[in-house]
């Protein structure tokens, strides 16, 4: 074999090593980018439970209709979606179809993942294709009641209530603006939680094209807040919230507890900036009424007096003003206020019912790794004494919400003990 003959063979090696290092990184950069895709999509909190395997499926949803398991996504070719192609699986992300025709339920948010791009849903592909592990686990299959176990009925409610209209960007918004747009109207599927529920339990609205869009609604007793501007809190306050779970007013709770823990804490600052921008931007809500200050001094001077107090007042100084003072301010980053707080005032009491039964937990995230936690007092207190407690929290200060009744704790009780 001569020199040239030999030149040119061991060019042709090295750019064939090259050529399949570069695609290897190609490869491994797509899966990295499906990988933080699925996080923004809060894939990992729906279809994983404590002690399986991620993504194996089996979380039981609790819905109007009854309860739906989730499925296994992993790539496992008899339990999962190993066989499926990337366009079996774009169907059954955007269009709520699987391989075989089956209609999936809209607890799996496809009315909001159908305006997720072609681009990204490559690459959730690959990522759930290569990156995840195979799982052989099988959850339990959802068995609602008749009519509701009828799936093929699911193509008129799509009809009716779906659209495929691909991602429309806001005219003159800007490009930091329609980022967030995109991650809250897509993959994020803030609006299945946060937009009210027609007739047929269908979003009123799915962009910000609809005043109604991420107006606020109702899950499984909780009073969802609307998202439209958030007027009390500040651009840097929704970031620190949705990175942390906390912040200088508020503290998670519900079902937002896991979004934080598996989606918006692993969410890149820019993201969780342009959701910031994309939710004031989007206006419209006037918020609680500016809080009397007047009403505010005398509730913490009567407080801090201790004399004549009414039992809600001194059930709340014996149970709640180590934490939240007497001020009602709580400490900034770790007990949230409860004056002019959205949970106290919502129409509906449930979930600050529920939060005084049963307690709350911070996630552990990368920036407040303490798990900070409020105790329940389910055990402590009786069914008067909660209400009456909760009475006193919706109206002191400069709150002004509706008494409390001991039947609506009854009520919360026994969905706590039927949870269990």
């Amino acid at each position: 074999m001569n020199k040239k003959r030999v030149f040119f063979l061991n060019a042709a090696l090295a750019f064939s090593a090259l050529s399949f290092q570069a695609q290897a990184q190609d490869d491994v950069s797509l899966i990295k980018k499906g990988e933080y895709l699925a996080r923004l999509g809060d894939c990992m909190a729906c279809h994983t439970v404590k002690g399986k395997p991620d993504y194996a499926g089996g979380l039981a949803i609790e819905s109007d209709l009854g309860t739906i398991y989730s499925t296994n996504i992993t790539p496992d070719k008899e339990h999962g979606i190993g066989n499926y192609t990337e366009e079996q699986f774009a169907n059954a992300v955007r269009k709520g179809v699987l391989p075989d025709g089956t209609r999936l339920y809209p607890a799996m948010p496809y009315p909001d993942y159908a305006k997720i791009t072609d681009e990204d849903i490559h690459a959730l592909y690959a990522y759930f294709m290569q990156g995840v592990k195979a799982s052989s686990e099988q959850p339990a299959e959802t068995d609602l009641s008749f009519p509701f176990n009828q799936r093929w009925g699911m193509r008129f409610w799509n009809l009716f209530f779906t659209s495929d209209k691909p991602f429309q960007p806001i005219g003159g918004a800007s490009e930091q603006v329609n980022r967030g747009a995109y991650i809250v109207e897509s993959l994020g599927h803030c609006g299945s939680c946060h937009t009210p529920r027609g007739i047929g339990m269908q979003e009123k609205a799915l962009d910000s094209s609809e005043a109604k869009f991420l107006a606020g609604g109702n899950l499984n007793g909780w009073e969802v807040p609307s998202l439209r501007g958030l007027p009390r809190w500040s651009n840097e306050e929704i970031v620190d919230y949705l990175e942390t779970g906390r912040n200088d007013k508020a503290a998670v709770g519900g079902e937002m507890t896991a979004v934080i823990e598996h989606s918006t804490s692993h969410m890149t600052r820019d993201d969780l900036q342009a959701v910031a921008a994309y939710l004031k931007f989007l206006g419209g809500n006037p918020g609680l009424q500016k809080g009397d200050e007047q009403a505010r001094q005398k509730t913490e001077a009567k407080l801090t007096a201790g004399r004549n107090l009414t039992e809600g007042e001194r059930l709340y100084i014996d149970n709640c003003g180590a934490c939240h003072f007497v001020s009602g301010k709580g400490a900034p980053g770790a007990f949230p206020e409860l004056d002019q707080a959205t949970i106290v005032n919502a129409e509906d009491p449930g979930a600050l019912i529920h939060t005084i039964l049963a307690g709350a937990q911070l996630p552990s995230t990368a920036k407040a790794p303490s798990e900070l936690a409020m105790p329940g007092f389910a055990n402590r207190l009786s069914d008067d004494e909660v209400a009456k407690l909760a009475t006193f929290i919706r109206q002191g200060w400069s709150n002004n919400a509706s008494a409390v009744s001991e039947k609506q704790v009854s009520e919360v009780r026994k969905k706590l003990h039927t949870d269990k």
